[in-house]
């Protein structure tokens, strides 16, 4: 932890650094970028600095009271209780701040949803996973964007990505990486029985431009037609944009919008986040020893959570939590969720890090 915390600081102070480079005051693409970054890190690097200097002032007093002078050592000690509750009130500070993670605090990412094994029952399930995630996204006052999408003809999605802002978005969202199960009776089914199908979420923090540095000579771009369910055209235009990172073989596409111009952003964004995220995992992996995955690993094959609709139940099995208000759930109010794997995190990470041992 204190490895991250150190890496944060450092990014920090880089940052307020750019924000009075006058090469990056002369962009303002570039400075909007570094100001939201800067903005992101401001709360969790002052409350380490207030850490950070609350445990030097305890080294310096400490040592004041193991020293000869009678009326120092008297001050010192007098003094030493008060120094350590600030200092275990900044620690207790940080250990929210970083609950889940790194990027927990961060204000953007992107979330793709993929309908599973069940066939059209799968994808039919993905598109209620996206009216769920939206609703509670309305719920929080946060601004969700359908960047690109695959429809069936039933009206599910084979596929759909979002991009989601606001308020530490990522630390709740994250812990809906993985697979999701479903077992209910399917639209189609006229005999009654539950079927069972899957659909698989990943979501990704989106980087801002300063953090990956992606050149047009970094790819390449293919423009086609976009086309709706079955094939069936619904763009005249060659509007539709597939980019291909050349050194990773990395392959993102969008198609959701009318213009050409904005596919061409909206991909870019996908294709850094899918970047950041390549990062992220290979330096998750060289310090894979050092570190414990807190909920589940986030990968897209494991199976995180059934939603039984003929019981009305629940079930996350990373913390083996189970509650009987699905239709509540799948209505919105995902907080009943969120809010225990949050507290799950918060109490494993109270239990693994000592102050005195940061």
């Amino acid at each position: 932890m204190r490895e991250m915390l150190d890496k944060k600081l450092a990014r920090f102070e880089e940052l307020e650094k750019s924000l009075v480079d006058p090469e990056v005051l002369g962009n303002s693409n570039k400075m909007a970028a570094v100001a939201r970054e800067h903005g992101s890190l401001a709360k969790l690097a002052n409350t380490y600095r207030k850490f950070l200097d609350a445990a030097q002032q305890m080294v310096e007093t400490t040592e004041m009271a193991e020293g000869d002078d009678a009326e120092l050592k008297e001050l010192a000690e007098a003094e030493l209780p008060e120094l350590k509750e600030k200092r275990e009130e900044a620690w207790s500070a940080l250990l929210e701040l970083t609950i889940g993670g790194e990027d927990a605090n961060r204000a953007r990412c992107v979330m793709e949803i993929r309908a599973g094994t069940g066939g059209d029952e799968a994808a039919l399930f993905a598109r209620d996973l996206f009216a769920m995630y939206k609703k509670y996204a309305e719920t929080k006052g946060w601004k969700i964007e359908v960047m690109d999408s695959s429809q069936t003809e039933r009206g599910g999605f084979k596929e759909i990505h979002l991009s989601v802002q606001g308020e530490a978005v990522f630390r709740e969202l994250q812990y809906e990486s993985g697979g999701h199960r479903v077992q209910r009776v399917p639209e189609t089914e006229t005999k009654g029985r539950v079927h069972t199908s899957a659909a698989t979420v990943a979501v990704l923090p989106e980087p801002e431009d300063v953090e990956i540095d992606l050149k047009p000579d970094d790819y390449r771009v293919d423009k086609f037609h976009a086309s709706g369910p079955g094939g069936q055209s619904v763009n005249k235009t060659t509007s539709a944009i597939r980019l291909t990172h050349l050194e990773t073989g990395l392959q993102v596409q969008c198609q959701d919008g009318k213009s050409q111009h904005k596919n061409l952003a909206q991909a870019l964004r996908v294709l850094k986040t899918r970047l950041y995220e390549r990062k992220r995992q290979e330096e998750h992996d060289k310090r894979a020893d050092q570190r414990k995955t807190l909920v589940g690993s986030g990968d897209r094959s494991q199976r995180i959570r059934t939603y039984n609709f003929p019981e009305n139940r629940l079930t996350d099995h990373r913390i083996g939590l189970t509650i009987y208000k699905l239709d509540q759930i799948i209505a919105g109010d995902l907080s009943h969720v969120t809010d225990a794997l949050i507290d799950h995190d918060r109490q494993n990470l109270r239990n693994s890090f000592d102050p005195e041992d940061s």
